[in-house]
């Protein structure tokens, strides 16, 4: 059984990330490949993984191609050399030694499921990480908080809405089904538009709760990209490329035209302009994911990505 570890690098030379990370992986209690996509870093990234960790698959990027593009590398070559489980992990993120080893058991039994993600706790251990925290509540993750309560967590998988991509054990049969990440998300919002496609091809993703990882993402800043421009257009793609959802961008145009048509007759023109702005931001965002899809498609960057869910 080959098992890929696949680790997104940009400037992971901060608080030790890449050491920290690489050493847990490669102290798994079950052989890993680890392959490394470094974002075009800036720091030592590159120069410190070749001469630290000679094993490892390092793919060197002249651009960044962002998180979803970086890991569709990873997995293309993982897919070419006979993976059959693969483990994304953020260079921010260590586990424990048997967490990959127990995913996969835990995978085998449970077919059902795309995506299996341990508990998530802080970088200290010493607490869940925040965000993690708020997929597992219980209106997203039935039973699961209750059962540590009352101390009877199961040997199973907890179905959830979501789990972020920090740490996603990815079956054959997920990558064969969903394909990888849409491009077009350059960084955040990837993880949310693969789990709606996941679920429209009738798979899962849940919670292995008897093993960890370790992320350590607190202090850091905002990152640019929640900004509230970005954040609205990724808002809005998101809805759109969502092949649960009915909402799609022509009726949703034709709403917002109709509206338009009625507060310039009611001469509420502040309303009017604001609604101009909404149509502008919703044919840009969609007019754009069509091309960063047409292009991605062309240069066969993502062949195994399912184009077929716009």
């Amino acid at each position: 059984m080959k098992i890929h570890c696949i680790i997104v690098i940009y400037n992971g030379m901060r608080h030790n990330w890449i050491k920290k990370c690489f050493d847990s992986v490669l102290s798994s209690s079950i052989p890993v490949n680890i392959i490394a996509i470094d974002n075009n870093s800036t720091d030592d990234s590159v120069k410190y993984i070749k001469e630290n960790y000679p094993t490892v698959h390092l793919i060197e990027n002249k651009v960044n191609k962002g998180f979803g593009g970086a890991n569709n590398q990873g997995l293309k070559y993982a897919l070419e050399n006979g993976g059959e489980y693969f483990f994304l992990l953020n260079q921010d993120a260590w586990v424990d030694p048997n967490t990959i080893e127990e995913l996969v058991k835990i995978s085998s039994l449970y077919p059902g499921y795309g995506v299996i993600s341990p508990i998530h706790l802080n970088g200290k251990g010493d607490a869940l990480d925040y965000n993690f925290s708020n997929y597992i509540k219980p209106d997203k993750c039935k039973n699961l908080y209750s059962d540590f309560v009352l101390n009877k967590i199961e040997d199973k998988v907890y179905e959830s809405d979501f789990i972020c991509a920090a740490a996603w054990l990815v079956s054959k049969k997920c990558l064969e089904v969903v394909g990888g990440f849409n491009p077009t998300f350059f960084h955040y919002g990837e993880d949310d538009n693969y789990v709606h496609r996941l679920k429209f091809k009738n798979l899962k993703i849940g919670v292995y709760p008897k093993v960890f990882i370790y992320h350590d993402r607190e202090g850091r800043d905002n990152s640019q990209y929640f900004n509230p421009s970005i954040s609205n257009e990724r808002k809005l793609l998101l809805e759109f490329s969502n092949p649960n959802h009915s909402l799609n961008h022509k009726k949703e145009l034709n709403i917002i035209r109709n509206k338009i048509i009625k507060n310039t007759l009611l001469f509420n023109f502040k309303e009017v302009d604001r609604l101009k702005k909404q149509k502008d931001l919703i044919s840009k965002t969609f007019q754009q994911s069509i091309h960063n899809l047409t292009l991605s498609k062309e240069d066969k960057s993502y062949i195994f990505l399912d184009f077929n869910i716009l």
